[in-house]
């Protein structure tokens, strides 16, 4: 096995390095420059180049590693090592010049997620963690909130680009916790929705329609950081499957109770 730590300090370095490149395209892309991928998911030159350069640096880093990269940098054949990378998590924010977008890399072992790093660019956050190592935010060890009562948590949560298709059950399940928690959070950054959880600024998060590359590597945080991560059933295909809620211990369980509620049409 490679030495996490090592691996983990050499990312964090890349990965900042790229951070100053999306940094300085802020306010620079045209209207003409932005793309639609499908509706409402936006991609612009900063997504790919950003992912070009990651990947360029990933690969001198760990050369016997694949990939799977939002913007297509996808490696086919067989790898023990596998690297899973968002390079700009928030485009729309991102091109609306709203300061909630992260780096989001996780790396893979035999298809177990042994190391998460994600950076937010504009406050120059990093929070990163490998298996068994902790969770940390710019060298500090992080963990998730204590909250122990629904009514007193802070919730965070995201809306489809362009599945549909549980959106009623979605609402349906929100409209309680508008009435009896803190409040919810909708950001535009599932990365920096699970690193928030993992350093207790939300007490839980929740999501359906995502991709591996959303929530890889925050998803590892989290747990370094002594919270749950689960699908809409509990169990743990939040990878692929396209649904997660990660939170605390005790918020985790409450809403994990009401996903398994009004999600059961989802259910085999």
């Amino acid at each position: 096995m490679i030495n996490l730590e090592k691996i983990c300090a050499a990312s964090c370095k890349i990965i900042q390095e790229v951070g100053e490149f999306i940094k300085g395209e802020l306010g620079k892309v045209s209207e003409q420059a932005i793309e639609k991928k499908y509706l409402n998911n936006l991609v612009s030159y900063v997504d790919k180049t950003a992912e070009t350069q990651l990947v360029s640096g990933f690969k001198q880093l760990l050369p016997e590693a694949g990939f799977i990269a939002e913007e297509g940098a996808s490696s086919d054949e067989e790898n023990d090592y596998r690297w899973i990378i968002d390079p700009l998590d928030g485009t729309t924010n991102f091109l609306h010049q709203l300061p909630f977008f992260a780096i989001s890399v996780a790396l893979q072992y035999k298809q177990e997620t042994i190391l998460g790093i994600v950076y937010e660019v504009s406050r120059q956050e990093l929070f990163y963690a490998w298996k068994n190592g902790g969770a940390f935010l710019n060298g500090k060890t992080i963990q998730v909130s204590t909250t122990q009562e629904m009514e007193d948590a802070l919730l965070a949560t995201g809306f489809p680009y362009y599945d549909f298709e549980h959106i009623d059950n979605y609402l349906a399940m929100i409209k309680p916790l508008m009435l009896h928690t803190r409040g919810l959070r909708r950001m535009g950054s599932a990365a920096l929705d699970l690193v928030y959880v993992a350093s207790g600024r939300f007490d839980a998060y929740f999501e359906y329609s995502l991709s591996p590359w959303d929530v890889a590597a925050g998803a590892l945080i989290v747990q370094e950081a002594g919270g749950k991560v689960g699908d809409f059933s509990g169990g743990n295909d939040y990878l692929f499957g396209r649904e997660i809620v990660a939170g605390n211990p005790n918020i985790y369980l409450g809403i994990i109770q009401r996903t398994l509620q009004y999600f059961k049409s989802k259910k085999p």
